[in-house]
């Protein structure tokens, strides 16, 4: 195929994965991954990463462990999962059967000034993801696909990999909380059902 492939308005997307999320926890990482799962709507389910780069899939394997009946899904950029890319060799260690790692790839690093990533320079994310043994879906670039996702991120399955092509284009910010301690204990008593 020649010329430019279409790619997925990220704000669109992100919100048709969390439509109809039923008892999905989510793991934002830093940035427009935040932003626009905060514009989908702000739930206590929502953990939101300020400043961890390249932390997202690590701390969202964590939450599968620690919370093996509930879906559990990291959405995250192409940076931050380029930063954390040892993360996916022990999640396919582990085999969550309740963990989807959702990469939005605009193939820039979009909150230091829109450097290209190595996505943009034919690094395949899903490439990585197979070969350490994940089950990853090719680059997602049409809506229909993004509810089949959905469908699947809930269903506790096994663990899933896939990478959104998205455009590199911005949205007014949905800034959630940044207190870190606010999120941790509101998180906890969504997901326990009590405070400390």
């Amino acid at each position: 195929m020649t010329g430019p492939q279409p790619r997925l308005d990220r704000r669109e997307a992100v919100a048709r994965l969390l439509q109809d999320r039923g008892e999905l926890l989510v793991v934002s990482g830093l940035g427009s991954a935040t932003y626009d799962c905060a514009a989908a709507g702000d739930d206590p389910r929502n953990f939101y990463l300020w400043g961890a780069m390249g932390g997202t899939a690590a701390l969202a394997l964590g939450l599968a462990q620690a919370q093996p009946d509930r879906p559990v899904a990291a959405i995250t950029g192409d940076g931050d999962m380029l930063m954390g890319l040892g993360s996916l060799a022990t999640i396919a260690a582990a085999q969550p059967a309740n963990l989807s790692v959702i990469v939005l790839d605009n193939e820039v690093y979009g909150e230091t000034g829109a450097q290209p990533t190595a996505t943009a320079r034919g690094v395949s994310l899903v490439d990585v993801a197979r070969g350490c043994g994940i089950e990853a879906l090719e680059d997602i670039r049409d809506m229909n696909a993004l509810g089949t996702l959905a469908t699947r991120m809930q269903r506790c399955e096994g663990t899933l990999f896939a990478n959104i092509k998205i455009e590199a284009g911005e949205h007014p910010r949905v800034l959630p909380a940044r207190d870190g301690a606010y999120l941790r204990s509101r998180f906890r008593e969504a997901v326990l059902g009590a405070g400390p």
